[in-house]
């Protein structure tokens, strides 16, 4: 191979890795633009609104299912009886 070919492969080469190098660059840039984008971040919270409404829509058909067919019924506790104090006029009674 020549002198001349082997510098021009070179070249090539340089020119090659320099221009991978700076599409990386522009992708990364363009990558960190785009997070913090006016689109990205409505992209953002719309993911978050979605998996809230699922989240929620989840949650009330679980209570649903688990809501009894029969109104429940609450008693109430016994009503206490008067408590008598003992005095020497009133009787113990045994």
């Amino acid at each position: 191979m020549s002198p001349m070919r082997k510098t021009a492969g070179k070249k090539v080469a340089a020119t090659r890795k320099r221009n991978a190098a700076q599409r990386q660059a522009a992708a990364k840039k363009a990558a960190s633009t785009r997070k913090g984008s006016a689109a990205g971040k409505k992209a953002a919270k719309t993911r978050v609104r979605q998996g809230a409404a699922r989240k929620a829509a989840a949650t009330r058909a679980r209570k649903k299912e688990a809501a009894p067919t029969q109104p429940v019924q609450v008693q109430e506790p016994p009503a206490a009886e008067p408590q008598v104090q003992a005095t020497p006029e009133t009787p113990i009674p045994e």
